[in-house]
């Protein structure tokens, strides 16, 4: 026969004035978590006393009630409402609604409700933020409700827009929260939806490898050509940017790479329209310019534009300031505030007097041409004054020989020998008077005479090298080369295949940077470099020959030239010098090197730098997914590939590093779900992810 359940009965509920309740020595909690105590009673003012307390009569010695009451689960609410007594926002005996118990033991009531609470998941919350911000609360006010920052109102907002499937596969544990929101970084569901479908297949499933595939093919903030146009141009125009609210993400992502495209266009012919009115005959346009883009060309030696009167007296007053600033707390270690903020910004301002546009001679101007592109900060780069061979005026040949003479007409050494014409015209007669001296005669005599510069020249070391610095000068910083008896010849080659983004490297700009600070130090005319480099010191004009011979180095290999001597002889270079690639800004990427090999020879780098387990981690991917995760993996390690390596140079540091490496596998505890016990703190997350040589003047 069947019998009945018992029934339960509840505690009762009723209204307790507060100045009749205390706090229970019986409260498990000791702890403080969560939001604080003001908070709570600023929340209690806001929407009243969501949750009741729970609490047991208070009784004498001999087991009467004594009209009091203890609470022994509640007393974060309890202290909330005492602080609004306090503040006289409360009345002492206003009803506090309570449930009273009687039976079990009071600890045990607090560590039950402590206990069994059940915290709010994270996708729940996420959906009620976006339902208040749907009823048309703003994210400020969500924000001041729950005492929390716009940046997490934002993020949790950003999390609830993933897309519902993700959501939903979320909610089943099948993403961590880590992986929902590297997610948020597209709002491209049917992206989202894709990308996760990859996911499924591949090994590495972390973060940062779902913001690596969804911003695939995007332009990142940071990219010299957003710079440019500025972001917020791109927005103006319509174009879409993805941001990570959860990692610092460089100023995000823009999707639509055809309109900056088309925005970068646009700006730089805007641009080259106000460069062109200054009467150029020619002008190139392009965001990029191959390195050696100027090769072949001559350069116009500019004077620097003199200062206007104003600028002259502003200039004399900043100076001034500054030396009566810096004199007057010369003494003082620690400057305060105002006055070292005030001295970088006379600098700055006496720094903007420097580097004054160049003026050219009208006449060269209309002969000459100027290149536009995009700097690697994202300002503009004009190079003026560049003059092409066939724009050049025909070469006066007496003037090229710097006298009235007519040249020799001796011909060049080949083979270390002088040559002369095989039929000279005849001598002249005796009776023509003091004529000129017949070429003939000049050949015979000035043989004798670079005979005897041959050999006393060879007893000079210290001439020997000025005239051999001169002779490379005139090669390199002058058109005209003819001011020079010495055959030397120096070729400053340029690049037929270039590397991604030569022009802009590191070492591109500093020799940019060096000889443009070596052509300013130089004299304007060919004719006064010898006199110029005489007066130099030689610290000054070694300086100067390392420059010149450094643009003679070719140690690139080419298919059709093959030069093994040569190549040998640049690793004794690069010993010589301790050449360091990644010191010089090299790094293994998918587009430098990573991308364009095989699969062995990334697993082969991998290995390299860290090692076979890191490698056997990547191996099962496809080749693009392969070379992305390796240029993560040897990032920031010193590896470089064989033709980039100095032989003897950091094989120590490499073999160290790699005994070194300890490659740790996936865990339960680091790569499972995140803990989100405390409903803050998902989002609270942090946001993360050889010199130039300077040259005086002249």
């Amino acid at each position: 026969m069947a019998t009945n359940a018992k029934k339960i009965t509840l505690g009762p509920s009723r209204d307790i004035p507060f100045n009749k309740l205390v706090l229970s020595q019986a409260n498990v909690r000791r702890v403080k978590a969560g939001i604080s105590i003001k908070e709570l009673a600023e929340d209690i003012v806001r929407r009243g006393l969501l949750q009741g307390l729970s609490v047991r009569p208070v009784k004498d010695e001999a087991g009467v009630e004594t009209g009091m009451f203890e609470i022994p689960a509640g007393g974060r609410r309890y202290r909330a409402l005492e602080l609004l007594v306090r503040q006289k926002r409360l009345a002492k005996t206003a009803p506090v609604p309570c449930v009273v118990r009687e039976e079990g033991i009071a600890e045990e009531d607090s560590l039950a409700e402590n206990v069994q609470r059940a915290p709010l998941h994270p996708l729940d919350q996420f959906r009620a933020f976006l339902a208040l911000r749907e009823k048309g609360q703003s994210e400020e006010e969500i924000a001041a409700a729950f005492f929390v920052s716009v940046g997490v109102v934002k993020q949790r907002l950003k999390l609830a827009s993933v897309s519902p499937s993700l959501l939903e596969t979320y909610a089943e544990d099948g993403l961590t929260l880590d992986q929902l929101m590297a997610f948020t970084v597209s709002g491209d569901h049917e992206r989202q939806q894709q990308v996760f479908e990859r996911l499924k297949a591949s090994y590495d499933k972390q973060p940062y490898a779902i913001r690596r595939m969804l911003t695939e093919g995007a332009v990142r903030a940071s990219d010299k050509r957003v710079q440019f146009i500025g972001i917020e141009a791109y927005c103006d125009a319509g174009g879409i940017v993805m941001r990570d609210l959860f990692q610092g993400d460089d100023g995000g992502w823009l999707q639509d790479v055809l309109l900056v495209d088309r925005l970068v266009t646009d700006k730089l012919e805007r641009e080259a329209e106000a460069v062109l009115v200054e009467g150029w005959k020619w002008i190139e346009v392009a965001p990029d310019f191959a390195y050696g883009h100027t090769f072949g060309l001559r350069q116009l030696r500019g004077e620097p534009m003199p200062l206007a009167p104003e600028e002259v007296t502003t200039r004399e007053a900043l100076q001034a300031e500054f030396d009566r600033l810096s004199e007057e707390y010369d003494s003082v270690e620690d400057l305060p505030d105002d006055i070292d903020q005030r001295l970088a910004e006379l600098e700055t301002g006496l720094e903007s007097f420097h580097g004054r546009p160049l003026a050219f001679d009208p006449a060269e101007i209309v002969r000459a041409g100027a290149f536009i592109s995009i700097a690697p900060d994202g300002c503009l780069r004009v190079e003026r004054g560049h003059v092409r061979p066939e724009d050049e005026l025909p070469v006066d040949i007496q003037t090229a020989k710097g006298g009235t003479e007519p040249l020799a007409a001796a011909a060049i050494h080949d083979d270390d020998s002088l040559t002369m014409d095989s039929e000279p015209p005849a001598e002249p007669e005796d009776d023509e008077g003091l004529s000129p001296i017949s070429d003939r005669l000049m050949t015979e005599l000035t043989a004798h005479r670079t005979l005897g510069l041959r050999q006393a020249l060879g007893e000079w070391p210290d001439v020997a090298f000025l005239a051999a610095l001169h002779a490379l000068t005139l090669k390199i910083f002058y058109h005209y080369g003819s001011e020079t008896c010495l055959e030397l010849d120096l070729k400053n080659i340029s690049f037929g295949a270039q590397a991604p983004g030569l022009n802009d490297s590191i070492c591109a700009q500093a020799i940019r940077v060096r000889h443009d600070d070596w052509a300013k130090a130089l004299p304007k005319e060919a004719a006064d470099l010898w006199d110029a480099l005489q007066d130099w010191d030689r610290d000054r004009q070694t300086a100067l020959f390392a420059h010149v011979v450094s643009l003679s180095v070719n140690a690139v290999h080419e298919a059709w030239n093959r030069r093994p001597r040569a190549l040998a002889h640049a690793d004794r270079l690069a010993q010589a010098v301790e050449l360091d690639m990644t010191a010089a800004g090299w790094r293994p990427a998918v587009d430098t090197f990573l991308g364009r090999v095989t699969k062995a020879r990334i697993l082969q780098a991998v290995t390299d730098a860290k090692g076979q387990q890191a490698a056997d981690r990547i191996v099962h991917l496809k080749k693009g997914d392969m070379a992305r995760e390796a240029e993560m993996l040897i990032a920031d390690t010193g590896w470089l590939p064989e033709p980039l390596r100095t032989p003897g140079h950091r094989e120590a540091e490499v073999e160290e590093t790699h005994a070194s490496e300890i490659v740790v596998e996936p865990t339960a505890e680091n790569d499972g779900e995140t803990s989100m016990a405390d409903a803050d703190d998902f989002a609270e997350n942090d946001e993360a992810d050889k010199a130039h040589h300077t040259i005086a003047a002249a």
